[in-house]
């Protein structure tokens, strides 16, 4: 019997027709399911679900992750669980393997926006690098780019972008998009009045003023992948001590069609501090193109991936506005604004707004 706490997708029955489906279950049957243990993210449930099978199910998973909408956001935030669970059931299949969990079954549910992902549960092998908010070691950076980069190179300049794979943003969309920013920046400068240097508001107006000429990089089409559009470091999976493994990236409720470069700037202007990232930036850039190039991807300068780097730290200091306008607390959304901020000074970026 299924407790009475999990979802109808969890009953025996069910688990058992999806895991003979993804290859996972031959003649056996799961026989008892139960719950070792449950937690909320910011934006949805996490369950590690324990599997008893009756007959033979050697190679069958023994525990599950169930990944399912948090209570306070299920209705508010479901594009973000429709987006996720796309990205299992239609992108992840068609990826080199060992590179994301594996999805065992997922499900959005148009009529009622409740959705699910059966996911491979990787607690005992893998662990997160750090604890929020402490950076990763050197050791721990060069995994998580170069899995980054083999992840970008999977899709780069893939023919199906934009066609069976996400949809492009025309150019009235960015307009739209960053006439939204404009608005949601006036307010953001008024509540922080002094504590926004006259400075930082001139650096805003021109972006504003110059966006679109900015967005034709992204406009061009060319050298753009599947971003993961939240790459912090602690969306990426390590393997534990002693564990032969690769890393995982996981949470792609914000995937889309981008600069790659976009991701690289996310996880290191925008959540490390000048020191840090100075001793590192360059060596993880230079990993990053290199393992692009072992990946396939030849025709990308070194000098196109500075350029590139330069132009999506610049586009992140709209993040921390964006940030605050859903409510993200001050403790998130301010310190990235002064990171950010001292990477574009460090980076030159403003040399870009001509």
């Amino acid at each position: 019997m299924t407790p009475p706490q999990l979802p109808a997708v969890t009953e025996p029955a069910r688990l058992t027709a999806a895991l003979r489906k993804a290859g996972a279950l031959d003649a056996g049957a799961v026989r008892e399911v139960k719950v070792l243990h449950e937690r909320d993210t910011v934006v949805s449930h996490i369950t590690r679900l324990g599997l008893r099978y009756v007959g033979e199910s050697t190679g069958a998973p023994q525990s599950l992750i169930l990944k399912t909408p948090h209570a306070d956001f299920a209705k508010t935030l479901a594009n973000g669980g429709r987006h996720e669970v796309t990205y299992y059931t239609k992108l992840a299949p068609k990826m080199p393997p060992q590179l994301v969990p594996r999805c065992f079954d997922g499900h959005f549910d148009e009529g009622n926006l409740t959705w699910h992902l059966l996911l491979e549960d990787l607690t005992d092998s893998h662990e997160i690098a750090t604890q929020w908010p402490l950076p990763p070691s050197r050791e721990q950076m060069i995994a998580i780019v170069t899995t980054l980069a083999r992840w970008h190179a999977a899709w780069w300049d893939h023919p199906d972008l934009g066609d069976t794979v996400g949809t492009w943003a025309s150019t009235e969309d960015s307009a739209q998009r960053m006439e939204t920013f404009a608005g949601h920046y006036d307010r953001f400068a008024d509540l922080l009045g002094d504590r926004l240097s006259e400075e930082r508001r001139i650096l805003y107006r021109r972006l504003i003023d110059q966006s679109a000429r900015l967005s034709e990089r992204y406009h061009s089409r060319r050298h753009l992948s599947i971003a993961h559009g939240d790459a912090h470091t602690w969306n990426f999976l390590l393997p534990r001590a002693g564990v032969a493994d690769t890393v995982r990236i996981f949470d792609f409720d914000l995937w889309g069609i981008n600069v790659p470069t976009g991701d690289l700037a996310y996880m290191m202007a925008m959540h490390w501090y000048p020191e840090r990232r100075q001793a590192f930036e360059r060596l993880l850039l230079n990993l990053y193109h290199d393992t692009l190039i072992e990946s396939g991807i030849t025709d990308y300068t070194r000098g196109a991936l500075d350029r590139d780097y330069r132009w999506s730290v610049l586009w992140h200091i709209t993040k921390p506005v964006w940030q605050w306008s859903i409510n993200i607390p001050p403790l998130i959304w301010w310190n990235n604004l002064e990171r950010v901020m001292m990477a574009v000074e460090d980076l030159g970026c403003e040399e870009l707004l001509g």
